[in-house]
Parts: C-alpha cells; structure tokens; sequence
C-alpha cells in the first residue's frame, strides 16, 4: 500500500506533537514548511525526516502532490494556509482555533465545500477517556436529566510567543476545549445565544483579554456558565478545567 504524504506547515513548539504520531502512522512527510527556515530544518533532523525544508508553501505543495496538509501556524494563518492547501487539491487537518475570525472560518468551509476537499480541525480533549466516560455517563441517564453545566478554568500559562500578543488568548486558543468539551458531553444539546464578559486581570503578562466570564443559552433550556483566566497564579484546576453540573433526578 502506498504510503500517504504529508507537508507540514508549522515548526513551532506544537509540531512536537504532531510528528511523533505521522511517523507512528507511516506518513511520509515530504516537506515541513515555516517563515523560520531554520525551525523547519531543525524538526527535520530531529525526527531524522527525508523531507524538504522550505518557506514557500506554494511551491512545496506544487512539487510534491501531497495527500493532505498538516496546518500547525499560529491561528492568524490558518485561513490562508488552508485555503491555499485545499485549492492545490489536498486535504487538511488543522491545529485549533479553527480561525481567527468568523468571516475566515465561513470562508475555510466554503473553500472546503468548492474544492471537495476535507478540512478537519482537532479537537484532542474530547477523545480523552475520561471525558468519554462522562459523555456515556451523562448519555445514559445516570445522573438524572442534566438541567445546568459548568466549568471553571484557572491557570498561569507562561508561554512567551504569540499567545502573549493574541488579543483574546483565553476563549480563542483554550477555552475552545472546554466548549467544545460542553458540546461533547450533552450531545443533542446546541447554543442558542452567549454573554461574555472578557478583562485583563491586573498583573496580566498578556497584551490580550486573558480572562472571561460567559453564560450560554442552550437549547432544551440548558444553560451553561464558564469562568476562566489563563493568567491565574493560585487555585490552579487542570488543563482540562473543572466540570460541574446540576440534575434533576426522572
């Protein structure tokens, strides 16, 4: 069987976990394109990888035909890199956010739908088992008819880099898990309407609102409330935040 081949956009600190798995999964990966040629050539030969260093990704997709495109830039990017992937015929898995804006990410869908071509964006949180067993735990009734969901996040996230100058760091490039994670566990449940309040707590070393409060109306008269700050140095939750939820017993 003919190996599948790959060009990934994005050498930064991320790639590190996309790598491992493509060379897992036998995916030959033909070039790794970034504005910082030599970050691309240094995940070449950390990965001992038989692949073209380059900082065009045009010409990259143009001379190697790839099967599909791995899009790791920063979220400001993914729009143009995408869009360019899938008229040059390819398939695309993205790192999330899936856009900076909601004119892009309509634009990247009806790009997908024009060229035939699949646009993936990666959403790791939801496959985690433990998360799955609350989707199966909640699906099954076991809790009772979920009327409220809840989740709390604190963390002081050190990064450096893009997320530091990113105008709203917190719901664009992390709470999105937790969102998504909410959709996950209550599956026929959609929202409806949202308030969120974003602010830069004092002692921030975000340029960005990295704090926000947001209640989602849900359909089926749920109602889901988030609170976040990425810039929290005490009462740290997980990665993952901290979930609660209220019942009402059938």
């Amino acid at each position: 069987m003919q190996r599948a081949r790959a060009v990934v956009v994005g050498a930064g600190g991320i790639s590190g976990a996309w790598f491992p798995p493509l060379i897992k999964e036998d995916v030959e990966v033909v070039a790794v394109v970034d504005l910082n040629l030599d970050a691309a050539k240094r995940r070449i030969e950390e990965y001992g990888l038989a692949a073209e260093a380059t900082t065009d990704l045009s010409a990259a997709l143009a001379s190697h035909v790839p099967d599909f495109v791995v899009d790791l830039t920063v979220p400001e990017a993914h729009c143009e890199v995408t869009c360019t992937a899938l008229r040059a015929g390819c398939h695309v898995v993205s790192e999330k956010p899936m856009a900076a804006t909601m004119d892009q990410a309509r634009k990247m869908v009806k790009v997908s739908e024009e060229t035939g071509r699949l646009y993936m964006v990666s959403q790791s949180r939801r496959w985690d088992n433990r998360h799955d067993r609350v989707r199966r735990t909640v699906e099954a009734g076991r809790i009772g008819q979920v009327t409220t969901a809840n989740c709390d996040f604190y963390l002081g996230a050190h990064f450096g880099g893009f997320r530091d100058e990113m105008p709203s760091p917190l719901p664009l490039d992390m709470a999105i898990h937790h969102f998504d994670l909410a959709r996950f566990f209550l599956p026929e449940i959609d929202p409806v309407a949202v308030y969120a309040l974003e602010f830069n707590p004092q002692g921030s070393w975000y340029k960005g609102d990295v704090a926000a409060t947001c209640v989602f109306e849900m359909t089926q008269g749920i109602v889901f409330t988030y609170r976040g700050s990425w810039c929290a140095e005490g009462c740290h939750t997980s990665w993952n935040g901290a979930p609660g939820c209220g019942c009402a017993q059938r």
